[in-house]
């Protein structure tokens, strides 16, 4: 079975803005904690309302704050 990673980016939409978790969380009412481990890449799973909230603040298409990359150790036969 191949392994996934969803890569987020949320870190670089922040940091290209000079963001921080407080100022996110108080400008999209969104929980510091789900912002925390999507800035980290911990989280296991995401609110569909939490990515079309981050989607709409940062005006920018889902493709731009998640990336799909799959795992390149898995041999393919």
């Amino acid at each position: 079975m191949e392994n996934v990673l969803i890569k987020c980016h949320l870190s670089r939409l922040m940091g290209e803005r000079k963001l921080k978790i407080s100022d996110l969380a108080r400008d999209t009412g969104l929980h510091r904690n789900t912002i925390t481990l999507l800035y980290q890449e911990t989280a296991t799973r995401v609110d569909l309302d939490a990515i079309n909230t981050l989607c709409g603040y940062f005006s920018v298409p889902v493709g731009e704050l998640f990336e799909y990359v799959p795992d390149s150790t898995s041999d393919q036969e």
